[in-house]
């Protein structure tokens, strides 16, 4: 039965916390795109197609023309960051994008100027930002976030927003007392609670507004009760964490054939060297090792050791993230992966990614701004798990261990996208073409 989902009309307004790399990349595409300069190249929700219905029947339209999404030309962007550099200014310091490309939408990006951050050092240790909100508690931090989410919709006469975290990666922390409940989270804002991390009062803010929040940093941020429980009172989506883009897009896309042909792995080793801001973000251990966990969990919940310890019961896994200031944006990652076939014997993978981290990000932004302003508009509310497909490190509920196999993802994906417009699911058991079991009295 098909949901009733309003449709997109009217303007989409996707507010960022942080407006570097990642965030003007996004941008700056999209802007292009609009003056017909360039193609949403790796946006599955512009350019991908979904199957509906049996093989034979040829329906395979493009996932924008088959489900009610904004259009492109809908999307008003705006922010905050640390750095009070406009876009066109901060992309150009970013050197992701080629400086002509730049020019050519120079006047769009130069009218995107941040709004002052919510920030707190003790989480980003190693950026010395000064274009910051001076507000004393989390609390007026908060409200003051607010303020500024009403104020951007207002002056750009937005009918929609939705949020998508593009900043740093916080140190590690884990959910304590004061994220455990809405009530003990709102008397930790008051009570200026140090274990409120900056993320967490963006997030805070937009749910309060009934705003979608998708979480791109592997930031503890909406992934605990407190957050969890207001996204449901307000009947708000959310998703995270943490962009799957370079290293990990390809474990995600490997190792689930290594394991369907149940070949057997002693070991993975991966490093990277990455010179943007995230690459110096990273280089404090306590904020890298925020990043190592959403890493780390990808394999372990692919192979499942604990079920195949014949297979995996051994697997070292190891990683290394060096802040290499020569790449800037465009990371380079090695992984040497020591793989078991037939009788023990044993073979090696080698892979040399040599990638552009926001080239790769910049879409998945997009569609998160998309899909989780798709799901506001059909009365979803809490975790879209849905969406994991976009994020290393899935948020679900409680007790449930995610999905990180990319295929099974996008099969998840597909199939909350034709169960809310009424299309049967596709199994993919294809008997019926063979057997006639669809025919059978």
């Amino acid at each position: 039965m098909k949901h009733q989902i309003k449709e997109a009309k009217g303007k989409l307004g996707v507010l960022m916390p942080g407006l570097g790399a990642v965030a003007t990349t996004f941008i700056a595409g999209v802007e292009a795109v609009k003056k017909g300069l360039a193609q949403p190249i790796g946006s599955v929700a512009q350019m991908g197609h979904i199957r509906l219905g049996k093989r034979t029947d040829n329906r395979n339209p493009l996932i924008k023309d088959f489900v009610s999404l904004a259009s492109l030309n809908d999307l008003v962007f705006g922010g905050w960051d640390v750095y009070e550099d406009n876009v066109y200014t901060a992309a150009v310091k970013a050197e992701v994008l080629d400086r002509f490309q730049l020019e050519a939408i120079k006047p769009e990006l130069e009218a995107i100027v941040p709004m002052k951050a919510a920030f707190d050092k003790n989480f980003v240790k190693n950026l010395d930002g000064t274009h910051v909100k001076d507000n004393k508690t989390r609390y007026e931090l908060a409200q003051a976030v607010i303020e500024d989410i009403k104020n951007f919709q207002k002056e750009k006469g937005c009918d929609r927003v939705v949020m998508v975290w593009c900043g740093s990666t916080e140190i590690y922390h884990e959910a304590a007392d004061v994220h455990m409940s809405l009530a003990a989270f709102e008397q930790g804002l008051k009570d200026n609670d140090l274990r409120i991390a900056p993320s967490m009062i963006y997030a805070y803010a937009a749910l309060t507004l009934g705003v979608p929040f998708a979480n791109g940093a592997p930031n503890l941020t909406c992934d605990i009760p407190a957050l969890i429980e207001l996204s449901k009172k307000t009947k708000t989506p959310i998703a995270g964490k943490d962009f799957k883009t370079g290293q990990t897009l390809m474990k995600t896309i490997l190792a689930p054939g290594l394991t369907a042909r149940a070949l057997g792995m002693e070991g993975w080793f991966s490093t990277n060297i990455l010179g943007n801001r995230d690459g110096w973000v990273l280089d404090d251990p306590d904020n890298f090792k925020t990043k190592e966990v959403s890493k780390l969990g990808v394999l372990e919940d692919i192979l499942l050791p604990e079920e195949n310890p014949e297979l995996y019961g051994d697997m070292y896994h190891k990683i290394r993230i060096n802040y290499y200031p020569p790449r800037k944006d465009n990371k380079e990652s090695w992984d040497n992966i020591d793989i078991i076939g037939w009788m023990g014997y044993k073979m090696q993978i080698k892979i040399n990614f040599l990638c552009r981290d926001s080239i790769l990000a910049a879409p998945i932004v997009l569609d998160l701004a998309l899909f989780i302003d798709f799901a506001k508009r059909a009365g979803m509310s809490g975790i879209q798990e849905w969406l994991s497909f976009y994020l290393k490190s899935p948020q679900t509920a409680p007790g449930l261990r995610p999905e990180h196999d990319i295929f099974k993802q996008l099969i998840k994906l597909q199939n909350t996208l034709r169960y809310l417009m009424g299309e049967d699911l596709i199994t993919h058991l294809g008997l019926d073409y063979y057997e006639g079991i669809l025919n059978e009295e």
